[in-house]
């Protein structure tokens, strides 16, 4: 609780107090400062920082002069220990349990309540699963303010609520027998697919899985979606819908006004400013939109009697949130289906193993199609690693074009586009010695070599870390000067398949340079994994290089997310009955061999199971305590012996020098940051996390050691 002393102004001594032990209970001593409210003068509000020790609510008295404007939800400025903070009011209290004067709130930023009770109970939900605070979690929930908005809204009334409340709604739904049922549409094509809209429809809560076939077209991800959606609407409640990125919000967003009037879909997504992004939270917020669809922060969208949250594509790390807690968007949207009852959407081409897990708990039933609706609608799929293959062209293993790939391109040219996926951006991405193979660092700061475009023999090699030219390098093995490339680009792909298909044009998809759409004519695309840009009738044919280079990646998920990545695009290409081919050039692996029979649901359950056998994510559930090797030390020293006293005892791994990647520059001189894994079973996971949560806010608040990071669930560190 915040105190002042008789002045009004914060008291080192009682903060400390406060914040280390909490104050005895008792009743407010009173205030010598300006007049307070009437009725419930005491206000709790939420400090908006990133401290640990300051994430729990603190009492403030609420002087008369704004007792009206200071409500639960809205924002306000306060007094804490000699600075002015903002944060939002929680709850009005008659009395606090403080035992001291309390600090009036100094302003009402904003009469608008866009805190609401069940945002708070989420955010608070999410904080302690990843042990981090409520304030990060609100600081991605809730737009900026835009003062100039709010005024020119509450100039023309449209910040009341709507006129027939949520909760009212929801009290007095429509009669089952008056309501119109929604066509299943597409559904009709999977299994359990007509059921789970009829359960939607019907205003009930079922969980469900979901494998798409198809990316384009009016059979396409968006449309499901879309139809799932008004079939939630005509049980009278609303929906939240999450997606990776623009190009993907796009798409939804014209599936859904199909369907649905336009003002009532509300489009939630930071790359659209920050006008119009608070816009439509206040749009959700009162009631005018009963639909938020966007990227990340649209999990949290204030919804009016939420009935279906949906994902799609959980597994791209565009939806992990880059911020503290590090939150990942899919079980934000799984705790919030728990709390407000509501039906849960999980779709993809390909199943991740967090889905397979639910799934194979009971949580969430599978929906996917038959093996006969599954041979209509994909292409057919050729892989030039194969022993006919090998037989028809023994070079296809070390070519970076096979003869099958090459066949394909051109005869399917002759249809449509055709796609070609390539695994690095760029024109030469990584360099090395001719001589002795050995990688090419930069000799200011040991980062890897590049080529950024083609200038033939007087290309300059640049840093990746530091952009530092390197025009008179020499290999510190072998002394040579002659570089090679040892992976080939986006670029440079499409400037040899430009010279192997003369007069067809060729379109790129990478980097900055991200494509959503191309037309329907004869061209070659070349596109990175995930910048794939849709063809509105689909591809005639697609090629998916670079295979083995995905599955190399030192990742626990690299297979997983190298499936995915195939999945994605060949579900771009034709149905095989209108020449649809998609030629994948990897060795013949599990991912492969799912790839080629359609099966991402058993390609899932084989890496889960696989999972469960070594005790890995997401069998467990993982924390990664990172920082300096002293204060990792003392970290995971405190959680081990906290957990002890409760008979906890978790696997650890480390602590180990942090590997640097190639992403990043180092942060600190090389082998100074380590990092420590902890394994944490999910019987145990809610008693760790909180232990977690509790060393963290009692180390911040010493200060005795350097800061680590604690992070949970993290895909990246294994």
């Amino acid at each position: 609780m915040a105190t002042s002393s008789g002045d009004g102004s914060a008291t080192d001594e009682p903060l400390q107090l406060s914040l280390l032990h909490g104050f005895p209970p008792g009743r407010p001593a009173a205030s010598t400062g300006p007049a307070l409210a009437a009725s419930l003068p005491v206000a709790r509000v939420l400090i908006e920082s990133s401290l640990p020790h300051l994430d729990r609510p603190f009492d403030y008295s609420v002087p008369a002069a704004i007792d009206d404007a200071a409500q639960p939800g809205v924002r306000v400025k306060v007094k804490f220990n000699g600075q002015e903070l903002s944060g939002f009011i929680l709850d009005r209290l008659a009395e606090s349990d403080a035992g001291h004067t309390l600090v009036p709130l100094h302003k009402v930023v904003s009469p608008v309540r866009v805190l609401t009770p069940e945002l708070a109970e989420l955010a608070g939900k999410v904080a302690a699963r990843y042990a981090g605070t409520v304030s990060d979690v609100l600081r991605v929930a809730i737009p900026p303010r835009v003062a100039r908005l709010e005024k020119e809204l509450a100039a023309e009334g449209t910040l009341a609520p709507s006129p027939v409340p949520a909760v009212e709604a929801a009290a007095n739904p429509e009669p089952a027998e008056a309501r119109i049922p929604p066509s299943p549409g597409h559904w009709t094509r999977y299994v359990n697919g007509a059921a789970f809209l009829q359960h939607l429809a019907a205003g009930e809560s079922p969980r469900a899985v979901l494998s798409a076939l198809q990316g384009f077209g009016p059979a396409g991800w968006p449309a499901l979606i879309a139809e799932a959606v008004a079939a939630v609407r005509a049980s009278g409640r609303g929906a939240v819908v999450v997606v990776p990125d623009y190009r993907d919000l796009d798409r939804v967003e014209e599936a859904l006004a199909e369907l649905l009037p336009r003002e009532d879909i509300a489009r939630l997504t930071a790359d659209d400013g920050p006008t119009p992004r608070y816009r439509n939270y206040l749009r959700v917020l009162t009631g005018s939109a009963g639909v938020a669809v966007g990227t990340r922060s649209a999990a949290y969208a204030p919804v009016h009697n939420p009935g279906l949250v949906v994902c799609w594509d959980d597994g791209d790390d565009l939806h992990i949130e880059q911020r503290a807690p590090y939150a990942h968007t899919r079980e934000v949207l799984l705790l919030r289906a728990e709390q407000d009852r509501a039906a849960c959407l999980m779709a993809a081409h390909t199943r991740s193993t967090e889905l397979q897990r639910l799934v194979e708990a009971g949580w969430a039933r599978p929906v996917e199609a038959d093996r006969p609706e599954v041979r209509r609608t994909v292409p057919r799929v050729v892989n030039t690693a194969d022993s006919f293959e090998q037989e028809r062209d023994p070079l296809a293993r070390i070519a970076r074009l096979p003869g099958a790939a090459w066949r394909a391109a051109k005869e399917c040219l002759e249809r449509g586009p055709v796609l070609v996926q390539v695994a690095r951006s760029g024109y030469a991405p990584s360099l090395v010695c001719d001589s002795c193979r050995e990688p090419a660092r930069c000799t200011a700061c040991s980062g890897p070599l590049a080529v950024a475009g083609a200038a033939g023999s007087s290309a300059v090699p640049q840093c990746r870390w530091c952009s530092a030219s390197a025009p008179e390098w020499r290999c510190s093995h072998c002394t040579s000067p002659r570089l090679r490339r040892s992976a080939t680009g986006v670029l440079r792909t499409a400037e040899e398949l430009g010279r192997a298909f003369p007069g067809k044009p060729v379109i790129t998809s990478s980097g900055d340079h991200v494509k959503a759409t191309v037309p329907d004519t004869k061209s070659l695309v070349v596109a990175t994994v995930g910048a794939e840009p849709v063809a509105p009738g689909g591809y005639a044919a697609a090629v998916l290089l670079d295979g083995d280079s995905l599955l190399r990646r030192e990742n626990l998920r690299a297979g997983e997310d190298a499936v995915r990545r195939w999945f994605n695009a060949a579900a771009l290409v034709r149905p095989a009955r209108e020449g649809g081919l998609v030629v994948i050039t990897a060795d013949d692996t599990a991912g492969v061999g799912a790839l080629l029979r359609w099966d991402a649901g058993g390609y899932a359950q084989r890496e889960l199971s696989l999972r469960h056998e070594l005790q890995l994510p997401p069998a467990v559930r993982i924390a990664s305590v990172t920082g300096g090797r002293t204060a990792v030390g003392h970290f995971t020293d405190a959680i081990e012996q906290s957990l002890a006293r409760q008979g906890i005892t978790l696997r650890t791994a480390g602590p180990a020098p942090l590997v640097l990647t190639e992403a990043r520059a180092p942060r600190r001189e090389a082998g100074e940051d380590v990092r420590t894994l902890l394994f944490i079973p999910y019987a145990q996971a809610a008693g760790a996390t909180r232990v977690m949560r509790a060393v963290k806010s009692a180390a911040a608040a010493r200060r005795s050691d350097d800061p680590v990071q604690l992070r949970l669930d993290g895909v990246d560190v294994l």
